[in-house]
């Protein structure tokens, strides 16, 4: 059975880079910051993989790159995993484990998770908010002036891209 690619993202403590594993390649960031301005930077990894750790962070904190590369909340017994093990581990459980936190109702992407936690432990003021996004707010139906409106339209990002994969994942032709 084909398994949907991951993406994850890796570290080499000894050259201090990220190094993200997209779509089944790794790809080299050049500076120890996740963000769209290093992903339109980035370079073909070609050193030994061996020395390559999952980075107990997979959330992108970056809200362009986050809709781009779709890191996954993995569990904590994978995290700092080296390459081939984690591969050997998505290969024979990764599948079952989305699977199972998508039927439970769960959101497995690191995205929604800290955009969640972001969203619970600041508040975000429509002062805040571009004219964009409160056009867009106005547009559903929201009132401008509610704290609300900002955190909302992020979730409803993520809410999409979240849907996308447990569409991805549960419909998969066998």
């Amino acid at each position: 059975m084909l398994l949907r690619p991951i993406d994850a993202i890796f570290v080499h403590p000894k050259q201090r880079v990220y190094v993200v594993y997209y779509r089944g390649e790794l790809w080299q960031l050049p500076r120890m910051k996740i963000d769209d301005r290093s992903w339109q930077n980035k370079r073909l990894y070609t050193d030994d993989s061996s020395g390559l750790y999952l980075s107990i962070h997979q959330a992108i904190s970056d809200p362009i790159l986050s809709q781009k590369l779709r890191t996954l909340n993995l569990p904590v017994a994978v995290h700092g995993s080296t390459l081939p093990r984690f591969e050997a581990w998505w290969e024979t459980h990764g599948f079952k484990w989305l699977k199972d936190k998508l039927m439970k109702g769960q959101s497995p992407l690191a995205a929604h998770q800290a955009s969640v936690k972001a969203i619970d432990s600041q508040p975000i003021s429509s002062s805040n908010a571009s004219p964009a996004e409160i056009g867009e707010s106005n547009h559903t139906g929201h009132n401008s002036g509610n704290q609300g409106d900002v955190p909302a339209i992020k979730k409803d990002v993520f809410a999409e891209m979240l849907a996308e994969l447990t569409d991805e994942v549960l419909h998969q032709p066998l």
